[in-house]
């Protein structure tokens, strides 16, 4: 078998991430050896594999669900926005460059289509089945001539296309049909059949739709996933519960299970604890709380007014793509000021990598926003100059008295000038600062800084003393890979991954236009 699959999905968010990563959770229970793909991603949630490459974090998780390790064939080209116009762009694990959209389009990632489909070549020598994800919808008529990542790369490697909608959004009966008579008679030949998203009631009220779809479009529907809190995996951009003024550039939820849509476990002692994440423009990499969101009796919230800082128990400055532009927003929205009277009063404050770096004395910026010399909060000691080389690790260190893992992925380099050690940064009193991401997965080094936030925050606050975060994440990969296993056809899924979409799909007009 050298079997391979396109997910490709009605809208951006419809699934696709989830669907993939249960398919391949699912593949690998029945003894497939599989491997995750997708050609482009735009993301500001990324991973460093243990080579160092930077891909995005979906595929590390997707990769997960397969059981193997992350690699930077596996997402080729990772786009990560730095504002309203341009990305940087990362090919095959390391920046080569900042663009605009349009220079981007106009011609850049039509030259990336033989890299993109190199990699793809080679995963699939390697595995028995590679299941790979598109990016938005394959229907977007203004890309489609430069188009690497849906019907651009399922020509190419002759991949059948199952196409996900999210039904819980409405429309999507339109959404089928209109995706498949948008695209050309050579595309529509590739898109087998259609996967019914986060349905809620009885499938059997549905089914009369499915087979009109079907009469109307000669595709079959492979199966009707339902509706279920809590199911998702660390994904691209857009929040999944939005503060009251989003910037356009975020990434999306990501352990949802853990984080955001599961009510908080009671506490293991007598009190919760409240912690409180700056939502920040160009916020990357906030999966670094779903750890915290993990432990029982622990409530994360995500704000952009000071006065939501005043009941927090901790407050965490994440990562961000635009360290400058984040500091001037929390200057401007009065949160700045809070945090500087949080530290004066010796509550807990948390920065990761781009909020570490803003609460510093100093940061020498010629390089993401160009704006040379700028004051930080003053709240460590510490300095930074930010480099044009980007530093993507994988530390491991101790900290608290454990085991602490972690990664790295920034251009900014600090110099500490005091304080306490703490991890490659510092803390002052109840003020930390690192460049670590995902510190807090380590359970051990997780719990102890917990205690440590608690008794600064006078909390009867006690972490559960068994919270184990990668079993967390094994247990949702495998509810994903039940989810497909319990409603999908998976004998029909099985051939067509591994035969192909079927021959003789009728064309539906108006096909794509000229």
């Amino acid at each position: 078998m050298s079997g391979g699959l396109l997910v490709a999905g009605t809208t951006s968010d419809a699934g696709k991430s989830v669907v993939t990563a249960g398919i391949c959770r699912w593949l690998v229970r029945q003894g497939v050896k599989v491997a995750p793909f997708k050609a482009q991603n735009m993301s500001l949630n990324s991973f460093v594999t243990r080579e160092g490459a930077e891909i995005g974090r979906a595929q590390a998780m997707q990769a997960q669900a397969c059981r193997i390790e992350p690699a930077a064939l596996m997402n080729p080209v990772l786009l990560k926005p730095g504002g309203e116009q341009s990305s940087q762009v990362v090919l095959l694990g390391k920046p080569v460059g900042e663009l605009s959209a349009r220079g981007y389009h106009g011609g850049r990632q039509q030259r990336l289509l033989g890299t993109v489909l190199d990699c793809l070549a080679e995963l699939r020598d390697t595995y028995d089945a590679v299941i790979c994800e598109g990016a938005g919808s394959p229907a977007e008529i203004n890309l489609r001539r430069t188009d690497i990542v849906n019907m651009g790369i399922a020509r190419n490697a002759r991949l059948p296309v199952l196409v996900v909608g999210d039904i819980d959004r409405g429309g999507v009966f339109a959404s089928f049909f209109g995706t498949v008579a948008l695209l050309s008679p050579e595309d529509q030949e590739l898109v087998a059949g259609f996967l019914v998203n986060k349905f809620r009631g009885d499938v059997s009220l549905l089914e009369p739709g499915l087979e009109m779809l079907r009469g109307l479009t000669g595709r079959r529907t492979f199966g009707v996933l339902p509706f279920r809190h809590g199911l998702g995996i660390d994904e691209e951009d857009g929040m999944g519960v939005p503060p009251r003024e989003r910037s356009r550039a975020w990434g999306r939820a990501s352990l949802r299970g853990t984080v955001r849509e599961s009510a908080v476990t009671p506490p293991v002692g007598q009190d919760v604890l409240r912690v409180a994440v700056c939502a920040i423009p160009l916020m990357s990499n906030f999966t670094d709380v779903d750890a915290l969101a993990a432990e029982p009796g622990v409530v994360v919230r995500f704000v952009d007014r000071p006065e939501e800082l005043a009941d927090a128990d901790l407050v965490i400055v994440p990562g961000t793509r635009g360290t400058v532009r984040a500091l001037a927003w929390l200057r401007e929205r009065g949160l700045a000021d809070a945090l500087v009277r949080r530290a004066a009063e010796g509550r807990p404050v948390l920065g990761v990598c781009g909020g570490f770096q803003i609460l510093g004395e100093h940061i020498e910026d010629e390089v993401e926003s160009r704006a040379g010399a700028v004051a930080g909060l003053g709240l460590l000691p510490v300095r930074v100059r930010f480099a044009r080389e980007k530093t993507l690790a994988r530390p491991a260190g101790e900290a608290l008295g454990e085991r602490v893992e972690g990664y790295e992925i920034h251009h900014g380099v600090a110099t500490v000038e005091g304080g306490e050690p703490f991890l490659d940064g510092c803390r002052v009193g109840q003020t930390w600062g690192t460049h670590w991401h995902g510190s807090l997965e380590s359970d051990g080094f997780r719990r102890a800084f917990l205690r440590e936030v608690a008794a600064a925050a006078g909390r009867r606050f006690v972490p559960a003393p068994d919270t184990c975060f990668a079993a967390l994440r094994e247990e949702q990969l495998d509810r994903l890979g039940d989810l497909i296993e319990q409603h999908a056809d998976t004998d029909a899924l099985w051939r067509l991954i591994e035969s192909g979409a079927p021959q003789g799909l009728p064309f539906i007009p108006p096909g794509a236009p000229a």
